[in-house]
């Protein structure tokens, strides 16, 4: 997306609705991290390297741990695993309303809304990626408006968990980016956690028809690097 002018939260919005001030920093960094890997990954990792010595810790240091997986990796076989986990592991999807909704006609509704919301930031999602890519809310967040960035995260925030486990569970290089987005959100209330525990062992909703072209994406090569 196009970086305009950061929103700042309106003074009197209650907590839950704001962002710390170094939140936009944490998430563009972490939309970065979450980019297919590719030469332009790698030149910016410098960058990302100093920006997460400048986070709290426990948004930081996860990304310091990525960031040395990044360094020892040779790029082929950082590709193939970026391929092997998000696009051939439909339990590691990274498309947030997937969890939320699943195969369902919902889920058209909620991509729409998504992008609703980018255009009301002045922001428009890039044309060969869903609007609903963590890594595209994520850059939302960091580079549209803060606070409605994070109210998506938070919307969002039974299906991050759930993604973050399924990373840890893999042991997943990438679940050490998810750590450090949950450091951006507070932590889970009794609620959430039942929320997290039912799609977790329930999954997503069913239902396969309504959907084109909302359907989640089919696994594809990335010729080009992916997302940008």
């Amino acid at each position: 997306m196009k970086r305009p002018a950061v929103k700042r939260p309106a003074a009197g919005r209650r907590a839950a609705d704001t962002a710390e001030a170094w939140h936009p920093v944490a998430w563009q960094t972490q939309s970065l991290l979450l980019a297919y890997p590719d030469e332009q990954l790698l030149r910016h990792a410098p960058l990302a390297r100093r920006a997460a010595a400048a986070l709290p810790a426990p948004a930081g240091r996860p990304l310091d741990r990525f960031l040395d997986h990044l360094a020892r990796t040779p790029l082929p076989e950082l590709a193939a695993d970026y391929v092997a986990t998000f696009d051939h592991r439909k339990r590691c999807c990274p498309y947030l309303t997937y969890y939320a909704h699943g195969d369902t006609r919902r889920r058209g509704v909620a991509l729409l809304r998504l992008k609703q919301t980018y255009a009301a930031a002045g922001l428009r999602p890039p044309d060969d990626e869903l609007p609903d890519h963590l890594a595209v809310v994520l850059e939302f967040a960091a580079t549209g408006d803060p606070a409605a960035g994070r109210r998506l995260l938070l919307e969002h925030r039974a299906g991050l968990e759930v993604l973050r486990l399924a990373l840890r569970d893999e042991r997943s290089a990438w679940a050490d980016v998810l750590e450090s987005v949950s450091a951006t959100l507070p932590p889970l209330a009794g609620d959430e956690r039942g929320a997290v525990a039912a799609l977790a062992a329930q999954g997503p909703p069913e239902e396969q028809v309504g959907l084109d072209p909302y359907a989640p994406p089919q696994p594809a090569p990335h010729p080009s690097g992916g997302r940008r």
